[in-house]
């Protein structure tokens, strides 16, 4: 029989990957491997999302999400270049169209300050016309530095990278149970059974359910939310520039509906925000009655919905309507026509909710034994991987003795 690994990290999205080549980077004799489900690597959070390189504006300084986001859009930015992939830096404006917004767009940009972001600049009416022609506002932010980049392009070579370093990844291969075996975890899959000493959970939409196979009780649970997008006509892209960005709701752990370009030239506008009745609800009529029946069991679920019911209502709205969805893009846009628009993809995010209905805003990573659980990485997740999966490494190295 093999010998056991001394890491298996679960999950072969972004995170997943950043964290074993952080790890093999610490501890270069260590034995790791990827335990991913699917066929593929990045097949969820990684592969769905917007592509933006985030700055790091909206975090609270001192959090995890301000402090690995600005480090982490430092040195995806070096890795892209250094592996000769794509990267635009179109820059972003956050826009006020109301007197009302005002204020919060003052303390977006005092934490964008105090987070170290680079080049944020106030601008007035007259400059947003040279940023962005059409968009609709009375004052905004630049983040000049916001960039925009394919994450799957990213994890790939993070992939390939790790495979020439003897890092074993395995795909068609869920963990469907974990069991401890004197000092190490046995990992139960279809297709083969990983021994390991020491686990790193990085299941994303699964990841509370990982953290209680392995033994740990954590103190939230995922909620799924998805975010539906649309795809402005090839014809009407010329309405944006690069990045158009609402200021966001500050009760509410979502940045609104925007506009965004992307590295393949499309320009998507979304995403919204609504409950998905199976963890992997990428279309409205996906349902997964065990998963549903996971949230509708939640304390924290109905504390949820009852704070934010009218926001949820209006989310399902806007969902079903595509023209209310346009007039929610019309605010930053006025110039954008419902026939501009055709439906595009989706996502689901991740989102812890602890049992108090509160929404977890900041990353969060827990350890219990001989374990590691990272069990909320929503955006900028993507753009903080390579830092997130430095400080994993360093809590494995300390608590695992990792060398």
């Amino acid at each position: 029989m093999a010998d056991a690994y001394d890491v298996a990290i679960i999950g072969g999205g972004i995170v997943s990957l950043a964290t074993a080549r952080a790890l093999g980077e610490r501890a270069p004799r260590a034995r790791l491997a990827i335990v991913e489900k699917e066929a593929k690597l990045a097949q969820h959070q990684t592969g769905h999302n917007s592509g933006v390189i985030h700055s790091g504006i909206y975090y609270k300084p001192g959090s995890y999400k301000a402090r690995l986001c600005v480090e982490g859009a430092r040195l995806v930015s070096e890795f892209c270049a250094e592996h000769g992939i794509r990267v635009e830096r179109c820059g972003k404006v956050i826009v006020a169209t109301r007197d009302d917004e005002v204020p919060r767009l003052q303390t977006l940009y005092e934490r964008g300050t105090a987070n170290g972001v680079p080049g944020l600049a106030w601008v007035d009416q007259a400059r947003l016309r040279e940023l962005e022609p059409h968009a609709a506002a009375i004052k905004g932010i630049h983040s000049p530095n916001t960039a925009i980049v394919d994450f799957g392009e990213v994890a790939a070579a993070f992939a390939r990278e790790l495979s020439g370093r003897g890092v074993t990844i395995e795909t068609n291969a869920e963990v469907t149970a974990i069991r401890r075996a004197g000092d190490e975890f046995e990992l139960t899959t279809p297709r083969l059974t990983v021994r390991a000493r020491r686990i790193v959970n990085c299941a994303g939409l699964y990841s509370d359910v990982v953290a209680q196979m392995a033994g740990a009780t954590p103190d939230v649970r995922i909620i799924p939310f998805r975010g539906e997008y649309y795809f402005i006509k090839p014809e009407r892209r010329s309405l944006v520039r690069g990045l158009i960005y609402p200021v966001p709701d500050p009760e509410f752990p979502f940045l609104g509906v925007h506009f965004t370009r992307t590295v393949h030239g499309d320009v998507e506008a979304g995403p919204n925000a609504v409950l998905a009745f199976a963890r992997e609800g990428y279309r409205f009529g996906r349902f997964n009655p065990a998963e549903f029946w996971g949230t509708l069991s939640y304390p924290g679920f109905w504390a949820m919905a009852r704070r934010y019911w009218r926001t949820g209502a209006y989310e399902v709205y806007r969902s079903l309507s595509p023209a209310a969805f346009v007039r929610a893009l019309q605010r930053l846009v006025p110039d954008l026509r419902p026939d501009d628009v055709v439906r595009g993809g989706a996502g689901v995010r991740a989102q812890a909710v602890l049992r108090d209905g509160s929404l977890v805003d900041d990353f969060r990573i827990v350890e219990s034994a001989d374990a590691i659980h990272v069990l909320n990485a929503p955006s900028p997740a993507a753009t903080a991987s390579l830092a997130i999966g430095r400080h994993i490494a360093g809590l494995a190295a300390e608590r695992f003795g990792l060398k």
